[in-house]
């Protein structure tokens, strides 16, 4: 059994929805040994989130983000206002989208669908950087 446990920061992406199976690929060559096992992703942020989508067709993350900000931007009754109008419909996507993915490992890969794509999704204007934990276990 192998565990590994690592910190990674992800470059800043603009607003909306972003494929980066391959950064977190990169940053874990430490799963090139394991034949069976799963790495947890979990993102530190509550402006952001993770999920699972569509790697090939760019106008899939286009109409995401055009309807997540249809259902959470601009809304009246919100009082958390004083970090930007971006920060409150921030939370409320992350919320409702997650912070955390599980994806298997299988021969020393990511074992995603072929046309799955790791997402960060990015919903702050301005959101910088990113840090996610990377948790592998597996068996060698």
């Amino acid at each position: 059994m192998k565990i590994v446990q690592k910190s990674i920061v992800l470059s800043p992406k603009r607003r909306g929805f972003h494929v980066i199976d391959q950064e977190i690929q990169n940053n874990l060559p430490e799963i090139k040994d394991i034949k069976a096992g799963t790495v947890n992703i979990f993102l530190k942020h509550t402006s952001a989130s993770l999920a699972l989508g569509e790697n090939y067709e760019k106008e899939v993350r286009d109409d995401l983000e055009n309807f997540f900000t249809e259902l959470a931007d601009s809304k009246p009754y919100y009082t958390h206002t004083y970090e930007g109008t971006d920060d409150m419909p921030s939370h409320v996507k992350s919320v409702i989208i997650g912070a955390s993915l599980a994806i298997p490992i299988t021969d020393g890969k990511l074992n995603l669908g072929t046309w799955q794509g790791i997402y960060l999704n990015e919903h702050r204007d301005r959101g910088g950087s990113r840090e996610v934990v990377l948790t592998v276990v597996g068996t060698m």
